[in-house]
């Protein structure tokens, strides 16, 4: 999965509170935001799908 990065420019206070919320959920600032915005779009009837996770460990190696 890849993500797309961008500059947000945020109220120190609402950053202060993002990173408390995502500290006391055991998450960073990033996905506490990532989740935030989720449940928003949700709200309004908007549904994004969960993209999948990168796969992990070596690629297999090919058979001559």
């Amino acid at each position: 999965m890849t993500k797309k990065a961008f500059a947000l420019r945020l109220d120190p206070a609402v950053h202060a509170a993002i990173e408390r919320l995502a500290a006391s959920e055991l998450r960073s600032a990033n996905a506490q935001i990532e989740m935030l915005l989720r449940e928003a779009l949700a709200k309004r009837g908007i549904e994004v799908p969960v993209s999948k996770p990168p796969k992990r460990g070596r690629p297999k190696k090919e058979e001559e």
